[in-house]
């Protein structure tokens, strides 16, 4: 039980937290998705929303493109390939954690 323990305390910290995996999440369903996309799916404000993404830039797991279309400012967020390995690794990994967490269970009756 301490493997899983010391595991879960590994994770990485930049991916777990719950609005950042949300975004690398949705990000890793598709090509690209604008701000204002991703705004609306996770219920982020934009302060936060733009925090976050930066934080994911920092780290190299996102890519960030702004342009224009038209006369209006558009934002475009992109996972590079080291964030897509590191949400599919992350995601691994919970799921592992899930599997240990139900042969506890097992082990001590459910109690």
């Amino acid at each position: 039980m301490t493997d899983a323990f010391e595991a879960l305390a590994g994770l990485d910290k930049v991916v777990h937290e719950p609005a950042r995996l949300a975004l690398l999440t949705a990000l890793s369903a598709c090509r690209s998705a604008d701000f204002v996309s991703l705004q609306r799916l996770t219920g982020l404000t934009k302060g936060n929303l733009s925090t976050h993404l930066s934080k994911l830039e920092e780290a190299g797991l996102v890519e960030i493109e702004k342009q224009f279309v038209g006369k209006k400012p558009n934002t475009l967020v992109r996972l590079t390939p080291e964030g897509r390995t590191a949400i599919e690794q992350h995601w691994q990994a919970l799921e592992r954690l899930h599997r240990d967490a139900q042969r506890w269970q097992s082990v001590d009756g459910g109690q």
